[in-house]
């Protein structure tokens, strides 16, 4: 685990204040992301974990300017001191790739299948940084060693379906590091890979992190990930953050609880014959903006001040936060 800065330290290298996404169809209005603070320091690693439909992926987009025409976004994104939110389509351009870069998913549908991987990696550079072809080829054999590609030099005329998935995704990290951003996005990117790979592409986003001193935000709802790459964790349910905190605080005991219920539902090593508790029901619709908190349903210790208004979020000590009318 890096050595983190802690947010309050420096100037936070990511500031997000009082996002909100909302998805506008014909039909109905989707309210995503509902009001996200979150900082990042400089060379720290965040985790956003929380179950599918919480808001994590679409946070990263936010920060990415990616989402759809008909999404609308609100609040203030500022990441090495720029303002996100009023970058010109021009600035947008020069921003994606040079001073933020995304790992995504999935990557057989994120990377181009008709250009080799050399050539898609040479083209972010030349894009960004102005060089020759062959100074991008150079650079672009340099990624796939730094990256710890097998027989790199030969896997640059190779197309991404010859790679297995996790060379693939280890030549997506490539493409995502070939301008040096200050700030990397990973939205799941070891969802797709057997366990095995999975802990090697773990390891390596590791060691590239603290090599290179980047910022990075990792997206997942596995909680054995998160503690074997963050420096802190922000669990996000019905579009808001309920906890943040140091990973080794949050992994001894979650205090809001909805991370609690995630963490005792989870499998290890010493369960065999024993029953696996869940959180019972399911996430809420987001079609409706949440006005009081949005876990009442699901949770054994809600009360009636749950359902009256929103929670505030309460410093817990120890850079941590929650929240819950119980933390109060």
């Amino acid at each position: 685990m890096s050595a983190a800065l802690k947010p309050e330290a420096a100037t936070p290298l990511m500031r997000l204040r009082d996002v909100h996404v909302t998805f506008q169809t014909r039909d109905r209005t989707v309210h995503a992301v509902n009001g996200v603070d979150m900082d990042l320091a400089q060379g720290e690693v965040l985790c956003i974990l929380g179950e599918s439909g919480s808001g994590k992926s679409v946070t990263l987009r936010a920060l990415m300017r990616l989402l759809p025409k008909f999404a609308k976004v609100s609040g203030s994104v500022e990441v090495a001191g720029r303002d996100v939110m009023a970058m010109s389509e021009r600035e947008l351009s020069r921003y994606r790739g040079g001073d933020v870069s995304m790992i995504f998913q999935e990557p057989m549908t994120a990377m181009d299948p008709v250009f080799t991987i050399g050539r898609q990696i040479a083209e972010a550079v030349q894009r960004h940084e102005g060089v020759s072809r062959s100074a991008a080829d150079a650079r672009a054999l340099e990624l796939l060693e730094l990256v710890q590609i097998p027989s790199a030099k030969r896997r640059l005329a190779a197309y991404p379906h010859e790679l297995s998935g996790g060379l693939r995704q280890r030549a997506m990290i490539a493409v995502a590091l070939a301008c040096k951003p200050k700030l990397l996005l990973a939205d799941e990117p070891t969802t797709a890979l057997d366990a095995t790979v999975q802990i090697q592409v773990l390891l390596l986003l590791r060691e590239l992190q603290q090599k290179l001193g980047m910022g990075v935000i990792f997206v997942t709802h596995d909680l054995g990930v998160a503690g074997e790459i963050a420096d802190r964790v922000a669990v996000m349910y019905a579009g808001k953050v309920v906890e943040e905190g140091p990973v080794a605080g949050f992994m001894s005991g979650p205090a809001h609880p909805y991370p609690r219920g995630l963490l005792n539902s989870t499998v290890h090593g010493n369960m065999r014959g024993k029953k696996l508790t869940t959180i019972p029901g399911a996430p809420p619709s987001l079609a409706t903006k949440p006005m009081n908190c949005s876990f009442a349903p699901r949770c054994a210790l809600a009360e009636q001040a749950c359902l009256d208004a929103i929670p505030p979020m309460v410093e817990l000590g120890g850079d941590r936060r929650g929240r819950c009318i119980k933390l109060g």
